[in-house]
């Protein structure tokens, strides 16, 4: 069996990250998916999601594609998630590409492109904006 990881925060579902996903399925037989927890999120981003991890993790592990979900908590911890899920492809969104390289000692690193004009953060500020 071929197994595949990525990692993101998956707030406020759409499109780009269904097609990801079903991306990153096609290039194995297991997708696990390392979850942002609310406070890596805030941590990375300045932000608390819009929903909740347990929402978040609820929504990935209802799509067919999706076999597992588990919680990242550190981005220094990749290389730990990787061999702890024995991940034989980690995948990303291209605009990562090249800063998980160093993975590739353990295991295959794929960068996909990422579906064009939308993005969670563009979605947001629309609402924002909406709502005044």
């Amino acid at each position: 069996m071929r197994r595949v990881i990525t990692f993101g925060t998956f707030d406020v579902l759409h499109i780009g990250h269904v097609r990801i996903l079903q991306r990153a399925r096609a290039h194995g037989d297991h997708l696990t998916v390392g979850l942002s927890s609310d406070e890596l999120n805030f941590s990375k981003k300045g932000r608390n999601p819009i929903y909740p991890f347990s929402n978040r993790s609820e929504l990935l592990s209802s799509m067919r594609f999706v076999d597992d979900v588990f919680m990242e908590e550190s981005l220094e911890k990749k290389r730990d998630y990787i061999l702890q899920h024995e991940a034989d492809v980690l995948v990303m969104g291209n605009d990562w590409e090249g800063k998980f390289d160093e993975f590739s000692d353990v295991c295959e690193v794929v960068y996909l492109p990422r579906t064009p004009s939308i993005s969670t953060t563009e979605i947001i500020e629309i609402i924002k904006d909406v709502n005044g």
